[in-house]
């Protein structure tokens, strides 16, 4: 993969031993819970906690035991959202990596949602999808 003028190996991406990763993205949603329980389902994760937020809101870490997706939910209801990749500071996707492509997308066609910009490249293969809540997902696997 070329990024600028650099390439990068799949390699590296898998070994990097720079210390510093990402541990989680809060994400604002109406349903914390029914968007915890689909990510489960959709990635195998866990709630590996839950409990009153900011402002009497509630929210979940859904992920695994590195990293972890915080979905919160305020009190009453929250503002529309949309995937408008032209708003500043807006978020443009969330990328999960997984190691069956295929069967993830079944179970994400199986959640009601539509794959799109399916693509083949090196060092991976992906695929994106829309959740209601104006939240792009990328799913991306390195095996081959």
């Amino acid at each position: 993969m070329t990024v600028g003028n650099a390439t990068i190996k799949k390699e590296t991406i898998m070994s990097d031993p720079n210390p510093a990763r990402l541990e989680h993205v809060n994400l604002t949603v109406p349903d914390a819970k029914a968007t915890a329980a689909m990510l489960c389902r959709l990635f195998g994760w866990h709630v590996r906690w839950e409990g009153l937020a900011l402002n009497n809101g509630y929210t979940l870490h859904v992920g695994n035991q590195a990293t972890y997706l915080a979905v919160y939910s305020p009190p009453g209801e929250a503002a529309g959202a949309s995937i408008d990749k032209s708003r500043i500071g807006h978020l443009n996707h969330v990328g999960v990596v997984v190691d069956d492509l295929d069967a993830v997308e079944a179970s994400v066609k199986a959640e009601g949602y539509e794959p799109y910009s399916h693509d083949d490249y090196e060092p991976g293969r992906r695929f994106y999808f829309d959740y209601e809540n104006g939240i792009e997902f990328e799913v991306v696997s390195y095996a081959r």
